[in-house]
């Protein structure tokens, strides 16, 4: 972004000090062309690529990063759902608000995240230490939204729209998105950032014995709780889970 942008990032860097990247451990070269996107601050790209796990193995990466890649990968997940957002409702003009949220809890689920960052082979990239294990689909996924947090912050929000664009790529205009079952989309996001389960509690049973109607609440980390209901408790789980989704993407 230019200095003069009003939205310039508020974020301070962090620079490395006293050269701490060994030269193998980042190709910054194939890194740009994974993404369409060449990094003016290479700390940034650095950062992004050291998972926490790694750094009481690698002292150097600790007093440069303290804490590994979280701070990119808390911004990169808003960074893309807004430029989702914004792709979606130009996208598909016509659909409504809900259809809309369930394209953007797809495309913005950590399971989506996996698969791309799969397809760029971004666990050749990751920085580790001699014998570390490989990484799981939930750390390639949190590395993914760390370096659109780092391609916002090397160049603004325009270029890490771009970059998500590119990368999603036919994904985003499928006309018919494979859809998981909502419990199942929950629990892959919850787990995708190292929270527990959703858990589901039944708060009332209403009707008759044989047309009852079950309302059923969940609760996701600190999220408000959102309820469903249904005529069995199946269904009830599955429209509160719904909900939940539909609530995140609002977040």
């Amino acid at each position: 972004m230019a200095n003069s942008d009003p939205l310039q990032p508020l974020l301070p860097g962090h620079p490395l000090k006293d050269g701490p990247l060994n030269p193998g451990d980042v190709d910054l070269a194939s890194l740009s062309d994974r993404l369409g996107h060449s990094f003016q601050r290479a700390e940034l790209a650095v950062e992004a690529l050291t998972h926490r796990g790694t750094l009481d193995k690698r002292p150097d990466l600790k007093a440069a990063f303290p804490h590994g890649n979280e701070r990119l990968e808390f911004l990169g997940d808003r960074v893309l759902s807004l430029a989702m957002v914004d792709l979606l409702l130009r996208r598909f003009p016509n659909e409504s608000e809900g259809q809309l949220a369930r394209r953007h809890a797809a495309l913005a689920s950590a399971r989506t995240l996996g698969e791309i960052a799969s397809a760029i082979a971004l666990k050749d990239q990751r920085i580790a230490y001699k014998g570390a294990p490989a990484p799981t689909p939930a750390i390639l996924a949190d590395m993914l939204e760390a370096l659109l947090g780092a391609v916002f912050l090397d160049a603004g929000f325009e270029a890490a729209a771009g970059v998500i664009e590119r990368l999603w790529g036919e994904r985003i205009g499928s006309q018919s998105p494979v859809q998981r079952p909502p419990k199942m989309q929950l629990q892959e996001w919850a787990q995708g950032r190292g929270l527990a389960l959703p858990a589901y509690r039944q708060v009332s049973r209403k009707g008759t014995e044989h047309e009852p109607v079950f309302l059923v609440e969940v609760l996701v980390g600190n999220l408000a709780p959102t309820q469903g209901s249904g005529r069995t408790k199946r269904e009830a789980e599955s429209a509160a889970a719904t909900l939940m989704l539909e609530q995140m993407s609002k977040a």
